[in-house]
């Protein structure tokens, strides 16, 4: 299939995604500027600390997101977090794990990274042809009140022009788990699923 084709499928229009850009101080210090002012039980500094030395720790930490991005490797002491277990729905019972969602709190510089990587890789997946334009969650400018206003938009539309309109609304409870993971790997493509494997520590620990 080509580019402009409509969904299910269409063949990616961009460039591929072969290495991420390397990370600037300044990329950082706006990072760290935006940061709340609280700190994981898994950080050695405060957050407050390091947002009163930005301007030192900005370099410090480009230079660690630039080796990651180059070697392939996320440091092993920032994938271990602090896991709090909530109960998914009030009401459940307390005595079933399956009821509980575990939170992870990572390290404050982890997350500075994953913010670092999602900027990467943002661009790459807007362009591809297979995006749904329509895609609220996890989107800057997006949220659910935008999804909200355009659905009340296509309605009071619809209403006006006298069609008969139907919404239906569908709750899928714990709908990550239900993605099957080799199909989700197989649509993005070797080289980005090369360099995102390589980046979670699967090839390299």
């Amino acid at each position: 299939m080509t580019c402009g084709q409509p969904f299910p499928s269409r063949d990616f229009c961009g460039q591929p995604l072969v290495n991420f850009d390397n990370a600037t101080p300044a990329e950082v210090l706006r990072l760290i500027n935006k940061l709340p002012n609280k700190s994981s039980p898994r950080d050695v500094l405060p957050v407050s600390l390091l947002k009163s030395c930005s301007d030192l720790f900005a370099s410090i930490v480009a230079h660690l997101a630039n080796l990651s991005f180059k070697q392939g490797v996320f440091p092993t002491a920032f994938k271990i977090a602090q896991v709090l277990s909530l109960l998914k729905k009030s009401g459940l019972d307390r005595s079933v794990p399956a009821n509980y969602r575990p939170i992870s709190n990572l390290h404050t510089i982890s997350k500075i990274v994953g913010r670092l990587v999602l900027a990467r890789l943002m661009p790459n997946f807007l362009v591809s042809g297979n995006f749904n334009p329509l895609q609220s969650a996890y989107r800057t400018g997006h949220s659910t009140e935008t999804a909200l206003l355009r659905i009340l938009d296509s309605l009071y539309k619809s209403i006006d022009r006298t069609h008969l309109t139907t919404l239906t609304g569908l709750d899928i409870s714990a709908a990550f788990d239900m993605i099957s993971h080799n199909i989700l790997v197989g649509r993005k493509g070797k080289s980005l699923v090369c360099l995102v494997r390589r980046f979670a520590g699967y090839s390299r620990t």
